[in-house]
């Protein structure tokens, strides 16, 4: 363990000795679980981060850079699209997906060092059960989609596949998330198959270039954002397990999203088809001043521009068919392949921008005692997974609809926007199209058909409460359904669409709603 005379050497070297003022305060156990958190920072990144931080700060007060005259859209043969997509280009990449899948090439990875903070839980966000019939969590609906996915790969290529997850978690979330797999039996993946990893946690830094203290023993740490990804890469050695395993597809997604197709494989096949070793999934932007960053060009370069760092005039740009010209939403899930990744971390993830957030942060004053500020005291540095497209060398995009897969959990309900309620009527909503779309007619509880409504706005709920369990559809295969009226609880027992068999369990729960709207619910 590092000596406290080792330990004042390289805080002296980096101008933080200040950490240790309450040193003699310490009791022997204290003072060792100090001196383990500070033989974990190296004096000269220290020094360097703390400095950076204060001169992000100091800049990031004034206007920021407009990037408007340096932009361009991208462009149009670098961009794929389910929409725009004809069935039979569509089949193409989705069988090209499949068979990567099938061949044990594709991993996905999960990006889950946040907490649930803004939703108001202590706990990580993929924890979070949203109020679905079936009291699944994020974590849960990910898992049964993994299943799923493999399952098709299997049937149609005759082969027994896996598709590894790998989850980077942070020291706030690494515990409770392992232990909350192991409870409930890495909800039917093989553990060994399910492979967590750490992210790095950086001081917090005051205005004037100085590191936080939260207790008198405990630097003020946070994640290093989501591009923390590439040096955790290295760190837990998470490259040459994928190599072992054979993987050469990453795809890469955030927790919150209840939509995420894991391991699409119409994303991955697309991806592959065009030689890229980058890629990002984009949605259209609902107005042009969506507070979402777009996928663009700049100087030639792909990156992701702000929505803070775009005029106005510039976001309303508009094509002569009316489209926005710069209407790339990102959505933070993104294709890699597992080269590039091993190139970005070995050649550039030194080179990744450092973003500024400027945070009320817990802190010990003078005395020892705890304050809570009111206001903004501390920077938090974080580095966003997205920072790497400029280092691509063959990038592409490819629009996927809002509706089907992008509905993030971010707010708490109250909230206009990204809560609990708004994500579960995306996915019911979702689930009722699959159903309706598959045949089924759907009765209320007086035996009246309901009238069918594909679109239904995010502050309502679809015109009948319908669930689909992943282990039934990936992503609304099933497309037959011998008995199409549903309206009372049963369990009925049909064939898919893929020839095997399934059971659909209809369970009425109208009395969760409100008395003046009741609806049926089914769960499958």
């Amino acid at each position: 363990m590092l000596s406290f005379e080792e330990a004042t050497a390289r805080l002296q070297a980096a101008g933080q000795t200040h950490v240790l003022r309450f040193w003699s305060e310490l009791s022997g156990e204290e003072k060792d679980v100090f001196l383990d958190e500070l033989s974990q920072l190296d004096p000269e990144e220290l020094s360097q981060h703390c400095r950076a931080a204060a001169e992000a700060a100091s800049r990031a007060s004034g206007e920021g850079e407009r990037l408007d005259t340096h932009m361009e859209p991208v462009a149009a043969e670098f961009i794929g699209s389910v929409c725009k997509s004809d069935k039979e280009t569509l089949k193409q990449w989705d069988d090209e997906g499949i068979l990567q899948i099938a061949e044990n090439r594709v991993a996905v990875l999960l990006l889950a060092g946040g907490q649930g903070t803004r939703l108001g839980v202590s706990y990580p966000k993929g924890m979070y059960n949203v109020g679905l019939p079936s009291g699944k969590t994020l974590y849960q609906i990910q898992a049964e989609r993994i299943q799923k996915v493999q399952e098709l790969a299997n049937e149609k290529n005759g082969s027994k596949c896996t598709v590894p997850w790998y989850i980077m978690t942070s020291e706030f979330t690494l515990e409770p998330t392992e232990k909350f797999f192991k409870e409930n039996g890495y909800f039917g993946l093989d553990p060994s198959n399910v492979i967590m990893f750490e992210q790095r946690m950086i001081p917090a830094v005051s205005f004037d270039g100085k590191i936080i203290l939260e207790k008198k023993n405990k630097i003020a740490m946070a994640p290093d954002g989501n591009g923390g990804l590439y040096r955790a890469l290295v760190d837990n050695n998470v490259l040459e397990d994928m190599e072992k395993r054979g993987v050469q597809y990453v795809h890469v997604y955030c927790v919150d999203n209840i939509l995420v197709k894991l391991a699409d494989p119409v994303f991955i096949g697309f991806c592959v088809s065009k030689g890229a070793d980058c890629g990002a999934k984009v949605v259209e932007k609902a107005y042009p001043a969506e507070p979402v960053g777009v996928v663009c060009r700049v100087d030639g370069i792909y990156q992701v521009v702000e929505y803070s760092e775009l005029k106005p005039e510039m976001a309303e740009q508009r094509h002569p068919g009316g489209e926005l010209v710069y209407s790339s939403g990102n959505i933070c899930n993104h294709f890699f392949t597992r080269d590039f990744l091993q190139e970005v971390a070995q050649k550039f993830q030194g080179q990744l921008k450092q973003h500024v957030a400027i945070k009320k942060v817990p802190f010990v004053d003078e005395e020892g005692s705890l304050v809570k500020p009111t206001k903004p005291n501390g920077i938090k540095m974080e580095k966003f997974v997205f920072d790497v497209f400029q280092f691509s060398k063959k990038f592409v995009a490819f629009e996927v609809l809002r509706e089907e897969e992008f509905s993030p959990l971010k707010n708490a309900d109250g909230a206009p926007v990204d809560t609990p309620t708004t994500v579960r009527r995306s996915l019911l909503a979702q689930h009722y199209r699959w159903a309706v779309q598959a045949g089924a007619n759907f009765l209320d509880e007086h035996g009246n058909p309901i009238t069918p409504k594909l679109r239904t706005a995010q502050d309502v709920d679809p015109p009948a409460i319908c669930e689909i369990s992943p282990l039934v559809s990936y992503f609304g295969e099933v497309r037959h359904l011998p008995h199409k009226s549903l309206n009372t609880p049963q369990k009925q027992y049909l064939p898919s669409n893929t020839g095997t068999d399934m059971n659909l369990v209809f369970q009425s729960l109208t009395k969760q709603q409100p008395k003046n709207r009741k609806k049926t619910q089914h769960r499958f």
